[in-house]
């Protein structure tokens, strides 16, 4: 989970290519930004197991209407349409797409983001949800939930993951 706007590719590498070395499947809100870098090199890990499942949102509650623009991204190679709405800082409402996100995930690595990533922390938090925050420091997620560590290394991220969902 994470910026919708910047890759934080070398963050964003990193995650994605752990996720798919390890086999897991990769669950992402199926936008451009951090979703669309770790899911780029999650799709490039050579056999990998998983997948990559999108959870996209619309521009409002008809199904037949299309994706919000930029959705999927390229990688997404099982969307899950929605009638649920993107986030932001309306991401803890019921009708956001959060909600599909960290309840169906068995763990969640926040990177640097905004409202909606804070908002995927909180509803971890709430639901929980095992969360890690992998920033180099507290202001990359603003308004991060109190509760969610926060680690520099992946080595630490990965090691914490691969606690929760063994």
């Amino acid at each position: 989970m994470g910026s919708h706007a910047d890759r934080h590719q070398e963050r964003s590498r990193l995650v994605g290519d752990w996720i798919a070395r390890e086999g897991y499947h990769l669950l992402t809100g199926a936008g451009e930004g951090v979703m669309s870098a770790v899911s780029q090199a999650f799709a490039e890990v050579d056999g990998r197991a998983g997948c990559i499942i999108g959870i996209v949102p619309t521009v409002s509650e008809d199904p037949m209407r299309p994706p919000v623009l930029g959705y999927p991204n390229p990688w997404v190679e099982i969307p899950i349409y929605t009638h649920l709405g993107v986030g932001g800082l309306t991401g803890d409402d019921p009708t956001s797409r959060n909600h599909v996100n960290v309840l169906t995930s068995s763990a969640i690595i926040l990177l640097p983001g905004g409202e909606g990533t804070a908002s995927e922390g909180r509803l971890a938090l709430r639901y929980g949800t095992p969360a890690v925050a992998f920033l180099r420091s507290p202001d990359e997620v603003s308004l991060l939930p109190d509760g969610i560590p926060i680690m520099r290394d992946f080595t630490e991220v990965a090691d914490y993951v691969a606690a929760c969902v063994t």
